[in-house]
């Protein structure tokens, strides 16, 4: 469902709801201010009853991502020492084990003993970390003993952690309601270590939505496998539990899904499967066979069951079959006229009703350990009713999972109501397809969607059994947006975009205070979000079109020379921040996606420098050195524009988008103040 126009009837130009584009931009420059100076404003500070931050005039708490649910100080800083031993409670898998020991031996713990809980008493110079499950009374002793609160109901998926420091050590318990939930606290304590430290702290936290991901599901050049490797180790390290491999152009997917996979192909999808599993991820298979699908047919049916077995027995135990962007309009083939009458939307419900309940009462029932099939209706960007939703809401097994786009195919806003609507028409909590930061639409030709993941109401777990983005062609620059996906579903009703956006900078910066500046910096010029329309839903480059405008402000005032030393800075920060984030950020598939658009902003940011100095020149009074310097200018910002995406690599191909609209206007402007 990568948002293309014109594969299906259903798309094409929506009317847009209004919306307060004015407030909006005003807001997200205050805040994107207050970002690059290092606090958020009030508008945009943690919700009411946040327990991250400070408390009571205590040190501030640690800022981890997803955003627990309660957080709060437990007693001092723990320091590790070089000794430390990790105590088991019950089935501990490996993955979890492997990653707290990593974490201790990153902390600086050289001598590190796992054995099962009890071991004996904790010695002077020794940190103890218990992990285990909740249920085990051993653990919740050690809990309460380390100032951990012990829940009453936790949560699948949930987790209680407490870390205290004690003379020489001190200990750590991860708890987890399940696997699932001790992994999580794992992730935590993971954030929770900074150097040769872990911050004292209490936690009880657990998910809102129970589906959280990605769906690989855009037109365009697929992930290579590298990248989706990668993805699904990202996704464990914020709690999300769901991948959907669904590419629009992998041809056994979609154009000849009745094929079987080619047996490298097929190793590979095993490999993501056990790679997922590792890291706590449903791998969840699509098949799309609804472009050629003859619905009456025993052969098609049977090349389908095959085809989901052949995955099956790769240990995939969740699949789902998308139904987008085909037409209803005509059959595929005469059998399904006879069956199901002339072609039209709720004979078209009917006839894929039929091959989906027969697939999840027939295939899926009876195979071990299976989850409830998905769908995606091609009716999907809409809460209207029609015959075809119709049909789907009164006879589709309940069991089945019905994906939405929300209220267009790429929504500026989703809200609570929106989704009640569409819980409402297909008679079942809807699992939320949204497609940011997807780029494969005409709008986004030459964009990387860099700004943060808004615009969705808080509450919407209430009305969502889930929520997958559909990231970008650009699998690793796409962790922008999916940092602010994972903290939202994760937690919505304490969600705060750009606390989200910043972490997700902080996160490619590894810490460092010069990265995460040049890539928000970056983040900003990238900041435009489109949709099917001509007016986008977040703007471009709010930062920067702030410190144009307090410029040109100042620049009229009369405060000339003021207003070059005010904004020459970000002008250097522009120019400077493509070395800096290649030579700061240390995951290199994220570096080469954005390499061409780094490229472009070095240009253009040298060109803005070149321009204000051109306009200093003209105030000394030397017209000559300033006519030189905007021709330089000039000529920058030609071959900025001349710099294109990546062949094969972007769909849309086109030339790559720097703050356009603001900078390339700015510059233009320019040569006219006096």
């Amino acid at each position: 469902m990568g948002p293309t126009p014109n594969r299906s009837g259903l798309r094409g130009h929506r009317a847009h709801r209004t919306r307060r584009a004015q407030h909006r931009f005003a807001v997200a420059v205050l805040a994107l201010l207050c970002l690059l100076t290092g606090s958020l404003p009030a508008a945009h500070a943690e919700p009411a009853g946040a327990t991250t931050g400070t408390t009571g005039g205590k040190a501030a708490l640690p800022d981890v991502t997803p955003r627990p649910q309660h957080m709060e100080g437990n007693g001092n800083t723990l320091a590790v020492p070089a000794r430390a031993r990790v105590l088991t409670a019950g089935d501990v898998d490996r993955p979890t084990l492997d990653l707290v020991v990593s974490v201790l031996r990153e902390a600086g713990a050289a001598d590190i003993e796992e054995a099962p809980l009890p071991a004996g008493r904790r010695h002077a110079g020794e940190l103890t970390v218990v992990v285990g499950g909740i249920q085990d009374a051993r653990v919740t002793r050690a809990l309460r003993a380390a100032g951990g609160r012990v829940p009453d109901d936790l949560p699948a998926e949930g987790y209680a952690l407490a870390s205290r420091a004690a003379p020489g050590g001190g200990s750590v318990v991860l708890a987890g309601a399940d696997g699932d939930g001790t992994y999580y606290a794992a992730q935590t304590l993971r954030q929770l270590a900074s150097g040769p430290t872990v911050a004292g702290v209490s936690v009880i936290d657990y998910p809102l939505m129970p589906l959280r991901g990605a769906i690989e599901g855009f037109y365009g050049s697929p992930w290579t496998h590298t990248e989706r490797l990668d993805q699904l180790a990202f996704y464990g390290e914020l709690k999300m539990n769901t991948y959907l491999y669904a590419p629009k152009d992998d041809p056994y997917h979609r154009e000849r899904w009745r094929d079987p996979y080619p047996a490298e192909r097929l190793a590979e999808l095993g490999e993501l499967a056990r790679q997922a599993s590792d890291h706590h991820v449903r791998f969840t298979f699509a098949l799309s066979p609804g472009v050629s699908i003859c619905y009456s047919s025993p052969g098609d049916r049977a090349a389908l069951e095959a085809k989901l077995q052949a995955v099956y027995d790769l240990g995939v135990r969740s699949f789902s079959v998308p139904l987008d962007d085909i037409s209803y309009t005509q059959w595929n083939c005469a059998g399904d006229r006879e069956a199901y009458g002339a072609p039209s939307r709720q004979s078209a419900a009917q006839a894929q009703v039929d091959l989906l309940n027969r697939l999840q009462r027939d295939f899926l029932a009876d195979r071990e350990g299976t989850e409830p099939l998905q769908m995606v209706p091609t009716e999907y960007g809409d809460v209207t009713e029609t015959a075809y939703k119709k049909t789907i809401r009164e006879q589709l097994d309940p069991g089945i999972e019905v994906m939405w786009t929300g209220t267009d195919v790429v929504p500026p806003s989703i809200t609570v109501e929106d989704a009640a609507r569409a819980a409402a028409v297909w008679g079942r909590k809807v699992f939320l397809w949204d497609n940011y930061p997807v780029n494969d639409y005409g709008q986004a030709e030459g964009r990387l969607l860099l700004a943060p993941y808004a615009e969705r109401e808080p509450g919407l777990h209430a009305q969502l059994s889930g929520l997958v983005l559909n990231p970008m062609n650009q699998a690793a620059a796409s962790k922008v947006a999916l940092f602010g996906g994972a903290d939202f579903a994760w937690n919505d009703t304490g969600y705060a975009p750009l606390r989200a956006w910043r972490a997700a900078a902080d996160y490619l910066a590894g810490g460092d205070p010069d990265t995460v500046r040049a890539l928000l910096a970056f983040f900003d010029v990238e900041h435009l979000a489109p949709t099917f329309g001509t007016d986008p839903w977040q703007p471009a480059a709010p930062e920067l079109a702030a410190r144009l405008h307090r410029f040109r402000a100042d620049w009229d005032g009369g405060a000339k020379e003021a207003a070059l030393r005010g904004l020459l800075p970000y002008a250097r920060l522009l120019a400077t921040a493509p070395e800096q984030i290649r030579n700061g950020v240390a995951d290199e598939g994220f570096v080469a996606d954005c390499g061409p658009w780094l490229d472009a902003l070095r240009l253009w940011g040298t060109a803005f420098e070149r321009t204000l100095d051109a306009l200093g020149a003209r105030l000394s009074g030397d017209d000559d050195r300033a006519q030189q310097l905007f021709d330089e200018a000039a000529a920058l910002a030609e071959r900025a524009g001349a710099i294109e995406t990546i062949p094969g690599e972007t769909r849309p191909q086109g030339p790559v988008r720097v703050a356009d609209g603001v900078l390339d206007v700015f510059l233009a402007d320019a040569r006219a103040l006096r």
